[in-house]
């Protein structure tokens, strides 16, 4: 009886015990998650929203934005999985969802061991079809800083003002690289004869009050060519010239200018002479086409002039598709001589455009002069032009116009 007591009291405690929470604790599951929504369906649409003037990337750059717009039968596309490619370099992330906007965003990076020259980005997104988007774009090396060519045809004598406009502007902007060519009094065609044997004394002295001024500038001799078309200009009235230049400013002159280089493969044969020669004498040369060549002059001169006009016609110049090899160049291997930009904010915006990647030009000159003569003197916003070159080397704000 006793026994039989005692079993009812421990069962009636463990029941207790149990109603109370005692004993080992139940848990409950975590809830399971949510499945994923389902993919978008409909025909989809996409779009590079990447500027398409900003498409040269410099090598080394990290982080270039990408975007893509998405639509889905017209209406933007929510949580669409795009991914992202590239010819060369990285992309990161390659695959990512669309935002409510239907933007898919991803960076480009550019490694500095990339090749210069054409890439391509894509981007594709499937629904009830597989869309793809993508753009040309380039790669071109790390430009170094904006340097000015001055086409300073006027004479030491008799425009001396201008010289010394231009050795006071070197010192006062130290820091901007000039490149200078120059016209001796006795030599203004362009072409000089072994009969020659005086050299501009005037000239002499002016290049090197400005070599003082700025140790780093420096100065080439003008070379007419005639385009190499004819006889009237031969490759031996070049080399000739180029000797005379050599004998009458011995350790006056880097290089020479090129004026007249044509532009068409037919006459390549009659500049690589020239350049053979010069560059056999120690010179660097400067070829001025004035636009574009055939991609093999580029091996024929040290630097190009790419576009030589007035300023109306510079926004119009783009080396895309055609000339696409100027970007296998440093910015420096080309350059711009622009005339009739009225205002120093004119000259400003041309700037500006020059050192745009899809441009690649790193030797500027800006001028009011007219055509006619718009090399005969020195702009009137002279000082503003190397303000505005070092401040944009410098990453600082540009002189007030």
């Amino acid at each position: 009886m006793r026994t039989t007591y005692s079993l009812a009291l421990l069962l009636s405690l463990a029941a207790a015990l149990a109603g109370c929470g005692g004993g080992t604790e139940k848990t409950n599951p975590p809830p399971a998650p949510a499945p994923p929504p389902p993919p978008p369906s409909g025909i989809v649409s996409l779009s590079f929203l990447t500027e398409p003037q900003a498409n040269v990337f410099d090598r080394g750059a990290l982080n270039n934005a990408l975007n893509v717009q998405a639509e889905i039968d017209g209406r933007n596309a929510n949580n669409l999985s795009v991914t992202f490619t590239t010819s060369a370099g990285s992309v990161s992330p390659v695959q990512v969802a669309t935002n409510s906007s239907g933007l898919a965003a991803t960076s480009l990076s550019i490694p500095a061991a990339t090749p210069t020259g054409p890439m391509r980005v894509s981007a594709t997104a499937t629904a009830n079809n597989t869309a793809a988007a993508s753009f040309a774009a380039y790669v071109r090396p790390v430009p170094n800083q904006l340097e000015l060519l001055v086409p300073a045809y006027f004479s030491a004598g008799s425009n001396a003002a201008a010289w010394t406009a231009l050795t006071d502007g070197a010192t006062s902007y130290p820091d901007v690289a000039l490149n200078i060519v120059v016209k001796p009094d006795n030599a203004t065609t362009g072409i000089m004869s072994a009969a020659i044997t005086k050299a501009d004394d005037k000239l002499i002295a002016a290049i090197t009050a400005l070599k003082t001024a700025q140790p780093r500038a420096k100065v080439f001799g003008y070379v007419a060519t005639g385009g190499g078309a004819n006889a009237a200009i031969s490759s031996t009235d070049v080399s000739v010239t180029i000797d005379r230049y050599i004998a009458l400013y011995p350790k006056q002159l880097d290089g020479i200018f090129l004026d007249g280089m044509a532009t068409d493969e037919q006459r390549l044969p009659f500049f690589q002479a020239i350049y053979s020669y010069a560059n056999g004498k120690g010179l660097k040369v400067i070829g001025n086409p004035g636009a574009y060549p055939a991609a093999k002059y580029a091996g024929l001169a040290d630097m190009l002039v790419t576009y030589t006009g007035p300023a109306t016609s510079y926004q119009a110049v783009n080396p895309q598709p055609a000339n696409a090899w100027v970007y296998d160049k440093q910015n420096t291997a080309q350059g711009m001589l622009v005339h009739t930009a009225s205002t120093c904010s004119d000259m400003q915006s041309l700037v500006t455009d020059a050192n745009r990647p899809r441009l690649n030009t790193g030797l500027v000159y800006v001028t009011d002069q007219t055509i006619g003569s718009p090399w005969s003197g020195l702009p009137s916003y002279w000082r503003n032009l190397l303000g505005t070159v070092d401040a944009t080397n410098k990453g600082v704000a540009r002189p007030v116009c």
